[in-house]
């Protein structure tokens, strides 16, 4: 298939790209500048410059493809109106055709759950408030979407799991915890997340799918991988480090299986727990 990328050099993105090219697809990843064209084609797609954030443009650009995979994430606050856009132009382009595309969302979106399913309840923090009626909007358009949501993503040493690594140490050494370190991360790996992209590009369409290996581990856990002591922190300090909006999505108490995914899709995500990452990235034992 001829398929267009969003996010092609980001850490996601770029890895959803090489399981494209090694599948055979066709890709054509949209990027902002000459330098980042130059990195895509020498991952093996074709690059062109352009803005996301114009969806006529974007419409026309899609016209042109079999399918879509959306993997933009700024952070520079304009996230929402980023996925307005490119909803816009996807419902523009395929409403109506059989063409697939794919959407990434966020574990956030289901707040504090110890069996987060693809039909649980929607208790967005504020963080990720902004996800939901537009993931809404979209599965119910006429269009062949599929929403993943990948909970906390890791793997080659980068990913939002960095803040376990990063956390400040006290005098005497103890790492920090976020609050009590005692709530649980849904966790995947970045190459098992890039699989199930590659995967949902055969879905029905109008389905959620909950990116997680099934692996949960509390805060704690993931720290004592990298320090031999660990120290709790208050709420409202882990808000002041990390500014509110961030620790209180890291706060969230969460676990998912992934079951769903594995079932329809026929995902099997293998590589290492987060926890093996973190004790062999700094050489910790037990």
């Amino acid at each position: 298939m001829k398929i267009l990328l969003t996010g092609g050099t980001g850490y996601i993105g770029s890895t959803v790209l090489n399981r494209l090219i090694a599948a055979g697809h066709h890709v054509t990843a949209v990027v902002r500048s000459e330098k980042s064209s130059l990195q895509v084609q020498d991952a093996g797609a074709t690059g062109v410059i352009g803005d996301l954030y114009d969806a006529a443009w974007l419409a026309s650009e899609l016209a042109q493809h079999d399918a879509a995979i959306h993997t933009a994430a700024p952070d520079d606050g304009t996230a929402s109106t980023l996925d307005d856009a490119v909803i816009d132009a996807v419902i523009d382009a395929f409403t109506g055709t059989s063409k697939p595309y794919v959407h990434t969302g966020g574990i956030w979106t289901y707040g504090n759950n110890s069996a987060i399913g693809e039909t649980a309840p929607i208790a967005p923090a504020a963080i990720s408030e902004w996800r939901t009626e537009r993931e809404a909007r979209l599965l119910q358009a006429d269009v062949r979407a599929t929403v993943i949501q990948p909970g906390i993503v890791y793997g080659r040493g980068e990913g939002l799991a960095n803040v376990i690594r990063s956390s400040p140490q006290t005098d005497d050494g103890a790492l920090t915890l976020i609050g009590s370190g005692d709530q649980h991360w849904v966790t995947v790996h970045v190459d098992d997340v890039a699989d199930l992209f590659v995967l949902a590009l055969d879905a029905k369409g109008g389905e959620t799918f909950i990116a997680a290996s099934g692996d949960n581990p509390t805060v704690r856990e993931l720290a004592e991988a990298v320090s031999e002591t660990v120290v709790e922190e208050s709420v409202d300090a882990s808000r002041e480090r990390l500014g509110t909006g961030l620790a209180d999505a890291l706060l969230l108490d969460q676990q998912a299986t992934g079951a769903n995914a594995r079932r329809v899709l026929g995902w099997s995500p293998t590589r290492p727990s987060l926890v093996d990452e973190l004790r062999a990235g700094l050489g910790h034992t037990s």
